[in-house]
């Protein structure tokens, strides 16, 4: 008769039966042998033999036992007890070396990698140990109120306000301290991170309207960046009380770079300004890669023709860094709150060819300090049309029906699979992928680059800034109707607004009236009719 392999199983026992069983936990493990314990091997069983496992919580202890651990195997019939060993020693496998050692260090390296990965090498946990271009990413805990080393915040001259002539200290440094606090909270090298900023008086509206206008802007802004994973910071307060109107932007601005470190470019949108193409990214590390100011405008009107007409300071991109905070000061000593504000006003009007008046805006200022100093500041700075940045509410409200229906012939009239793709349901959180198929579909069928343009194109406008409308003060350039503004507004408001809704099953209707339907499955599928109520 041959040798059969004994019955194991695993004995899953609570911890109150252990505290009861003849043997501890350790003694009853030391009576097993490391075979069992750690197996050398995972060989496939011999015929014959049976494996049971019972289940337990993975918190609870549990013991190994043999089901025939009283009864002896059998002596094969006519064979002596030597002669019954010694079969058996010839039939056991041969010995294999343990490996428990070598196992235990590959699941410590297995728990270290899934940890690793779990966290990123961007995350405030780790810290990296040698230059900002390599070196070893360590755990690090994220340095509390009382942790770690001192960094610029602990500088008790650091100033948050702008610097308008002699009475705060200039910034200096800036980019070796960002850099610093950086490293030490194991962001250095990190993707690059965006912080909106917009902002409007902290007194109720003159406006009838204008209230309810200013909260459907702020919702905008929102609802691109949850889109875009961007951080908006939103200003209500006068941080230096002579410095108001269009011109309380650069205060905030200087006081955001000081709290957000971590941020790579500060991006100012006017309350007035309205992101109509949800799809859009910023080309910020193609694009702008070595620029620190990004406008929109023309460099023939502004450096050749001077007019401060020939770019717009209501939405621009501002990089975090020395050359900024150096730049803002500038630009500020030419405000209200400086005591050389008059002066500064008639030099501008002498050099601009044409400005007006004899009061300093921001926007005149800004083309100013490009133009007298454009040897120290132009380099860096991005001024152009290639795409709208900011358009012209003027020239894109008119278009925006049409620039939907071709975007809804792209959905319907594409190859199948394609067409089924952009049409396909999906969570918000995956939009970003589903914009890129988007505007891949339409590039090339729809004139005009991503962003739109002002000359022959129909694509989404990124950004529609209704300048001149003051939907909160209600003092409206005369040049404009009241439903050419507020008309326009909502219009404006309601185009992008279907974007964000389709996520929730729902769009606008096509007149852009504010009306919103329920959106059928596979819409807008030339044989699924738009339902209406």
């Amino acid at each position: 008769m041959a040798y059969t392999a004994p019955k194991y199983r695993v004995n899953y026992r609570r911890h109150s039966e252990l505290k009861n069983s003849p043997l501890s936990d350790k003694e009853e493990w030391n009576t097993m042998p490391s075979s069992q314990i750690c197996p050398a091997s995972r060989a496939e069983p011999q015929a014959g033999a049976e494996h049971h496992l019972t289940h337990r919580p993975a918190s609870t202890p549990h013991t190994l036992t043999r089901e025939s651990r009283a009864t002896p195997p059998p002596t094969p019939m006519g064979a002596s007890p030597s002669d019954s060993e010694a079969s058996k020693k010839a039939a056991a496998p041969p010995p294999r070396p343990r490996r428990c050692a070598r196992d235990a260090l590959l699941f410590a390296a297995g728990v270290a990698a899934a940890v690793l990965a779990l966290l990123g090498p961007t995350s405030p946990l780790l810290m990296r140990v040698g230059t900002s271009a390599g070196g070893l990413l360590v755990a690090s805990p994220t340095p509390g109120p009382t942790d770690g080393p001192p960094t610029f915040y602990d500088d008790p001259s650091l100033s948050y306000a702008i610097n308008v002539g002699h009475h705060h200290h200039r910034l200096t440094d800036w980019d070796a301290k960002r850099a610093s606090w950086l490293r030490s909270r194991g962001l250095l090298g990190s993707p690059e991170k965006v912080v909106m900023v917009s902002g409007s008086q902290p007194e109720p509206c003159r406006a009838t309207t204008g209230d309810h206008l200013l909260l459907r802007f702020l919702k905008n802004k929102l609802d691109y960046c949850r889109l875009h994973g961007i951080k908006l910071l939103y200003n209500t307060a006068h941080l230096d009380p002579a410095m108001v109107a269009y011109w309380a932007k650069l205060p905030i601005l200087r006081a955001a770079m000081l709290a957000h470190p971590d941020a790579e470019w500060l991006w100012w949108v006017d309350a007035d300004a309205v992101v109509t193409d949800m799809d859009f990214t910023l080309p910020l590390s193609t694009k702008y890669a070595g620029h620190n100011l990004v406008l929109y405008g023309w460099p023939k009107e502004v450096y050749e023709r001077k007019r401060w007409l020939g770019l717009n300071a209501g939405v621009f991109l501002i990089r975090n860094c020395q050359w900024s905070l150096d730049f803002l000061d500038e630009w500020a000593r030419m405000g209200p709150a400086s005591p050389d504000h008059a002066r500064w006003g008639k030099a501008i009007r002498h050099v601009l060819s044409d400005r007006e008046s004899d009061v300093a805006c921001d926007q005149s200022a800004l083309a100013y300090l490009l133009i007298t100093e454009r040897e120290r500041w132009g380099d860096k700075v991005h001024l152009g049309v290639d795409y709208y940045f900011q358009g012209y509410f003027v020239e894109v409200v008119g278009k925006l029906r049409g620039v939907a229906a071709r975007y809804t012939k792209v959905e319907r009239s594409s190859p199948a699979a394609k067409a089924r793709a952009l049409r396909r349901r999906h969570a918000e959180r995956e939009h970003v992928r589903y914009a890129a198929a988007r505007n891949a579909a339409v590039r090339g069928v729809v004139p005009g680059p991503d962003g739109g343009a002002q000359f022959g194109s129909w694509r989404r406008p990124f950004v529609t800034h209704f300048t001149g409308c003051n939907p909160c003060g209600g003092r409206r350039n005369p040049a404009y109707s009241r439903e050419l503004c507020e008309g326009g507004m909502r219009r404006a408001l309601a185009f992008a607004d279907d974007q964000v809704l389709r996520a929730y099953g729902f769009r606008q209707d096509a007149a852009l009236n504010g009306t919103v339907l329920p959106m059928p499955f596979d819409y807008p599928n030339a044989a699924t009719p738009a339902r209406s109520r």
